[in-house]
């Protein structure tokens, strides 16, 4: 059976946990992480040299980075409607993945650092407000493409990419930003994504 190793909490792991009840896929899952077993034991960082979870064994197949696990499951356990297999729809996928990996990301690390996880090395105001700003904007680039994909984030259809938007989203919505600005397609993109396997438990369960 599929293996996983990661606290539950953390959005990485929400990913993997997300797209397994998409593929109706059965796992084990095993804490790792801050309050769990430590990642800097020398069992876990033989699995994961970056000592992060979440880390995947599938029999004697080891994998590590979010992104390229849930891409892996899906081509590996019949998740074509998740992560098509034409070049040029899966290259659509990618790129919103990719994204959100990198530009996204980035933007929200350090007000949700200092507003969420109250972290003491994150408490520089202009630096707040800056990250806050930032991610406005890109959430801004998520309302505009949402609003001409036609409901999802790569097209018509659910696909990979909204696993991780989604939970980018769900951030979002659960971090305490003053005077935070409205984008009603993102608004009705969360509100859509609730009738999908595994949202509940996974993206929207009180967690940011």
């Amino acid at each position: 059976m599929l293996k996983i190793l990661g606290k539950a909490p953390s959005i990485n792991v929400r990913k993997v946990l997300w797209t397994c009840a998409e593929l109706q896929l059965p796992f084990e899952r095993e804490d790792w992480g801050a309050g769990f077993r430590p990642t800097s034991a020398p069992e876990f960082l033989a699995l994961n040299p970056n000592g992060m979870v979440p880390v995947i064994r599938d029999g004697d197949f080891v994998l590590w980075e979010s992104n390229s696990i849930i891409r892996y499951l899906a081509s590996r356990y019949g998740g074509e409607h998740l992560y098509p297999a034409e070049p040029q729809a899966r290259a659509r996928v990618d790129q919103w993945m990719d994204w959100q990996a990198t530009d996204l990301n980035r933007s929200w690390s350090y007000a949700f650092l200092a507003l969420v996880r109250q972290s003491q090395q994150h408490r520089d105001r202009s630096e707040i407000e800056a990250s806050c700003a930032n991610w406005a904007k890109n959430v801004g680039i998520l309302n505009r493409q949402l609003e001409a994909a036609g409901g999802f984030v790569a097209g018509e259809r659910f696909t990979l990419a909204d696993i991780p938007i989604g939970l980018s989203v769900n951030r979002w919505f659960g971090t305490p930003i003053q005077a935070r600005p409205d984008f009603p397609a993102v608004s009705a993109y969360f509100e859509r994504l609730a009738g999908r396997p595994g949202y509940a438990d996974y993206c929207r369960n009180g967690t940011a």
